[in-house]
């Protein structure tokens, strides 16, 4: 039988690609620390109890092991491409976002570049952005330990056992009572997502087609994108909410983060590589994923102040809600009376009646 290794495999998309191994004919191991445990994974799937984001540890906990295909989703993944390598048949990598018109749209011209971000797309340099420079590092790294490793570059995976849930946001808000939501820029902006379930099949098609996908690099995300807004409104419509939507400018800073660092340019990731490359479809649709995904946080809800709560950055402070909220509508009461005239348009194209006449403006 042919071996796997997933490093990770409790998170959003981990057990869709530990079950989808499965489903292939794969024995199946996961390392991770032991500190979560799903129970969506099987009985039949060995658990690897080590920490890795060390060397040594990882070393100790793979010595002597073999694997036809390793798929590093979790820990430091150049150090474990090192550690696997000459150990493992493929090597499969996840990665993050590391194109500078995302990570640094302030240096694009125009401001955040054109959309959507293909694989090809310049990268920040260390000066430029040091942080996600170490991610552009580790997927050189990565190469350079397996020439034919397969990397994936995830959005924002959103899903069950998210560390940061967008959802819960919205969600809280809605089972506090509350009659108003204020979105920033009216909830306007696109910010690529892929449910967990879709960015597995990504991963699962790569392990379809071996031949195909070797040394290649590929974009995640659903196939279909919703503003943050839409997003609102498909939960809103899931959980019978019937409020008002509200808009403040970035800089009130509601919400904060869904607008990383008050940005609100798109971030959108161009898929036609992983499409025509792989065959690559959304297996759920997202406007269900995303209702499916709030019905899973409403039955486990995260813990009030807890440690999801801590990581969304979200004050929950109805009070300062409820007197921006009165601002809002205030101001665009204000707005209204001091907007011009309204100007009559027309049609640009002349309509006329019969042949040879002018139409009822001379043209």
């Amino acid at each position: 039988m042919t071996t796997a290794l997933v490093l990770g495999g409790t998170g959003p998309s981990g057990h869709f690609i530990v079950n989808g191994l499965r489903a292939r004919g794969f024995r199946v191991a996961i390392l991770h620390r032991g500190k979560h445990e799903v129970p969506e994974i099987p009985d039949d799937v060995e658990h690897i109890h080590v920490d890795p984001h060390f060397r040594e540890t990882l070393a100790a906990g793979l010595e002597g092991r073999t694997f036809d295909l390793t798929l590093a989703t979790y820990g430091r993944t150049r150090l474990t491409a090192e550690v696997l390598a000459g150990r493992t048949g493929r090597f499969l990598s996840v990665s993050g976002v590391t194109y500078r018109s995302v990570t640094n749209p302030e240096l694009e011209a125009p401001r955040g570049g054109a959309v959507a971000c293909r694989e090809d797309d310049p990268q920040p340099t260390a000066a430029e952005n040091p942080f996600v420079h170490k991610i552009v590092e580790t997927e050189r790294a990565v190469r350079r330990f397996h020439p034919t490793a397969t990397i994936f570059r995830y959005p924002y995976v959103y899903g069950p056992y998210q560390l940061v849930p967008r959802e819960w946001s919205i969600l809280r808000r809605f089972r506090d009572g509350r009659d108003v939501l204020i979105l920033p820029e009216g909830g306007m902006t696109l910010a690529m997502h892929g449910y967990a379930g879709n960015v597995a099949a990504a991963v699962l098609a790569a392990v379809d087609r071996p031949e195909a996908s070797a040394g290649q690099t590929y974009n995640c995300g659903d196939e279909r994108q919703y503003t943050l807004r839409q997003v609102a409104q498909i939960i809103a419509d899931e959980v019978g909410w019937k409020g008002e939507i509200l808009s403040a400018p970035a800089a009130a800073g509601v919400m904060r983060g869904y607008l990383p660092r008050g940005r609100i340019e798109h971030r959108i990731f161009d898929l036609t590589k992983l499409r025509t490359e792989l065959g690559y479809r959304d297996v759920v649709p997202p406007k269900a994923a995303i209702a499916r995904t709030a019905r899973w946080y409403l039955a486990n809800p995260p813990e009030i102040d807890g440690e999801v709560e801590r990581a969304l950055a979200d004050p929950f402070d109805y009070g300062a809600e409820d007197r921006l909220a009165t601002i809002i509508r205030g101001s665009v009461s204000e707005m209204a009376a001091a907007a011009p005239a309204t100007v009559e348009r027309s049609h640009p194209y002349a309509h006329p009646q019969r042949p040879g006449e002018a139409d009822h403006r001379g043209r």
